[in-house]
C-alpha cells in the first residue's frame, strides 16, 4: 500500500518547523539558539523535540525502531494528528465501531470530519459485515480499541486483521489497556502492515495519567508525517525524565498491574452478590462493566458517599451500565461495602 498516497496534498506539501537542535545530536558546549535564559536552572533549555533518549529505551522494551515511535501529549495528540494528516476537512470522514472511546469523534469533529458510525455486535465484537457494508470512498481511518473502552474486551484479532487486510486505509488500534489483557496486542506484527497504527500509553499501566505522554507505532512513512506535524516540543523536560526514569524500573509496574488483574478477578466475583448488579461483563481492562437495576440511582448514592465511577448509560450498547475502574484493595473493598448498603 502506498501511503503517501493517502495523505492530504497539503500535508504532504507542508515543510515543518524546524530547529538548529534538529541538525545537532548530543549536548553543545554552548548554546545560543533558541533566545532561552542562558542562566542554569532545571528548566531553563527547550527539551529535545525528538525525545531520542525516551525512544531508545521504549525501542529496546518494545523490540521496535525508534523511527517505528511516535510521542504525543497524550494519545489524544496522535489521535489528532493522525485525522489531521489523512482526513480532508468536510470531505473524508473515519469509521468507529460504537460503543468505543469518544475521543475518536471529538477530534473528528474539532478538525469537521464526519464520523460513520456502526454499532458493535451484542457481545460487543466487531461486526465486520456491518463495517463492510458502512465503508465508502470517503472513509480514510477506522479507529479500533482493543481492550475496548467502556466494555473491556478484546476484540476478536481474526476480525481485526481481515479489516487490515481489505480496508484501503489507516487502521488504528487503541491498546490503552493491553497491559491487563492475556495477549501481547499488534505490536509483534506491526511490520506486516505499512497502514497499521498502534496506539498505547503511559496513562494506565504505568501510572503517570497526570504526565500525559501517548505513544503511536507504524510505518516509517506515517511516524515522520506525524513528527512533521507535531509542535516542536511537545513533550517536556519534566516529561521525558519522568519517563526515563519509569523505564528503568518496569518490575514496579510489573506488579502494580499482576495486584490490579488479580484484583480485577476479585471485584467482578464481589459485584455478582450485589442485589443491585444485573451483569457483570467479561474484562480485559483496568476496569469493568457492570449492569444495575438502576444505575442513576446507584451512581447519585456512591457520588454522596465520595465514591465516583463513569456513568455509561447513555452510550450505545451500555443502558443501565457503570464502568468501574480497579481501584487498590481497600477502594475495592469500599465499593462493595457501599453498594450492599444501597
Amino acid at each position: 500500500m502506498d501511503i503517501q498516497s493517502l495523505l492530504r496534498e497539503n500535508i504532504k506539501a507542508l515543510t515543518p518547523y524546524s530547529t538548529a537542535r534538529d541538525d545537532y545530536e548530543g549536548t553543545a558546549e554552548v548554546y545560543l539558539d533558541a533566545n532561552e535564559n542562558p542562566f542554569p536552572s532545571e528548566y531553563n533549555r527547550y527539551p529535545d523535540p525528538h525525545q531520542r533518549k525516551v525512544k531508545e529505551k521504549i525501542s529496546a522494551l518494545k523490540n521496535i525502531p525508534v523511527e517505528n515511535i511516535f510521542l504525543g501529549n497524550g494519545s489524544d495528540e496522535a489521535i489528532d494528528l493522525i485525522i489531521r494528516a489523512f482526513c480532508e476537512p468536510a470531505a473524508d470522514s473515519i469509521l468507529i465501531p460504537e460503543p468505543t472511546y469518544g475521543m475518536y469523534a471529538v477530534c473528528a469533529s474539532i478538525n469537521n470530519v464526519p464520523v460513520k458510525r456502526v454499532l458493535l455486535n451484542s457481545w460487543f465484537d466487531l461486526d465486520v459485515d456491518a463495517i463492510n457494508k458502512t465503508l465508502d470512498a470517503s472513509v480514510k481511518i477506522i479507529f479500533l480499541c482493543s481492550p475496548n473502552n467502556p466494555s473491556g474486551n478484546l476484540l476478536n484479532k481474526e476480525k481485526i486483521n481481515s479489516l487490515i487486510n481489505t480496508f484501503n486505509g489507516i487502521v488504528v488500534i487503541d491498546e490503552a489497556y493491553i497491559d491487563f489483557a492475556a495477549d501481547e496486542g499488534f505490536l509483534p506484527v506491526l511490520s506486516n502492515y505499512p497502514n497499521l497504527i498502534v496506539l498505547q500509553t503511559f496513562s494506565k499501566a504505568w501510572g503517570l495519567a497526570g504526565l500525559r505522554l501517548g505513544l503511536a507505532y507504524a510505518s516509517n512513512v506515517i511516524i515522520a508525517t506525524l513528527n512533521k506535524l507535531k509542535y516542536p516540543y511537545n513533550i517536556n523536560s519534566l516529561t521525558q525524565n519522568t519517563v526515563l526514569e519509569k523505564l528503568s524500573s518496569a518490575g514496579v509496574k510489573n506488579s502494580q498491574v499482576n495486584l490490579i488483574i488479580r484484583e480485577r478477578k476479585k471485584l467482578i466475583e464481589r459485584l455478582a452478590t450485589v442485589s443491585e448488579v444485573i451483569r457483570t461483563y467479561p474484562s480485559d481492562a483496568n476496569f469493568v462493566l457492570v449492569k444495575f437495576k438502576d444505575a442513576g440511582y446507584v451512581y447519585n448514592n456512591l457520588l454522596k458517599r465520595s465514591i465516583i465511577v463513569r456513568d455509561r448509560s447513555a452510550v450505545a450498547l451500555c443502558e443501565g451500565c457503570l464502568r468501574i475502574t480497579v481501584g487498590t484493595p481497600e477502594e475495592n473493598t469500599k465499593l462493595i461495602e457501599t453498594l450492599r448498603m444501597l
